[in-house]
């Protein structure tokens, strides 16, 4: 029997439970909602929820220490992170926190319907994300190999990037997500017993992501599934190769993300990136 999906939403702003039940409601899911964290810890005492929206300043308890309290009363349940004060060290510290994903007022409507939705699809390992270093201008994890975790690290990546033009901030992200899938799938084969090494480096005039996977790497003679080895005259030719191999569609990947960086390096083994985007100042 088909179970909808329940959703908590607590903030102490009412314009902000219509807004997300306008943007998120559909017939497979139950949204509540709560004004406060005492109340919000009232109603999980009675329902289950698969997601909480939890809003970061609410008076009394913010809703970080309310994440604390939720994971001990339904530990199967995501909890998504709300601010109208984006900053690196709320980042952080949600990561740290086990949040499953954190997002900053105004909503992009596309980012919080895309973080839902894999918010939605069940519980993740405390572990799947290891905190190496968190300086707000370095900050180096350690990332399970599973294809869920590269879209949950987009999430917090791409808020760390508020600061950047819309377009500019867009475009990083999709190359972020197209080299950490790569690094996971290909270099750590989907095994969530391998981890992948990313750093993140924010300078005065740059973003710079290095993201190391434990594949023995790749040549770009070899790259048959990539749309970057195509011919000129047959630009899709690697969607045949990986229908042929059983791979997942795509394969876009380095062509797009060499259109967004400035630059992209490669070690000599294949198994290391590093992203560069230099930022206008």
């Amino acid at each position: 029997m088909y179970v909808n999906k329940r959703i908590l939403i607590v903030d102490e702003d009412p314009a902000v439970h219509a807004l997300l039940d306008a943007m998120l409601n559909s017939g497979d899911r139950v949204i509540d909602t709560a004004s406060s964290a005492p109340e919000a810890l009232q109603l999980v005492k009675t329902k289950s929820y698969d997601l909480v929206l939890a809003d970061v300043y609410m008076t009394g308890v913010d809703g970080l220490s309310l994440l604390k309290q939720l994971q001990v009363e339904q530990p199967h349940a995501n909890v998504v992170v709300m601010t109208a004060q984006t900053t690196p060290e709320g980042i952080l510290q949600s990561i740290s926190s086990h949040a499953f994903g954190y997002i900053g007022k105004p909503f992009s409507e596309t980012a919080l319907k895309d973080l839902v939705t894999n918010g939605l699809r069940g519980g993740v390992a405390a572990d799947d994300i290891n905190i190496v270093s968190a300086r707000p201008e370095w900050v180096t994890l350690e990332i399970r190999c599973k294809l869920r975790v590269a879209d949950r690290l987009t999430n917090f990546f791409r808020e760390f990037s508020s600061d950047l033009n819309p377009d500019d901030r867009d475009s990083i992200s999709a190359a972020f997500r197209e080299l950490l899938m790569n690094a996971i799938e290909h270099g750590g084969k989907s095994d969530p017993t391998q981890r992948v090494h990313l750093t993140c480096i924010r300078t005065a005039r740059s973003l710079i992501y290095i993201i190391r996977d434990p594949g023995e790497g790749f040549s770009f003679e070899k790259l048959s599934h990539a749309a970057v080895a195509n011919a000129d005259d047959s630009p899709f030719h690697h969607v045949q190769v990986r229908n042929e191999l059983g791979i997942r569609p795509g394969g876009f990947g380095i062509l797009m993300t060499r259109n967004f960086a400035d630059e992209l390096l490669y070690n000599a083994k294949g198994n290391e990136v590093m992203f560069v985007k230099y930022l206008d100042r």
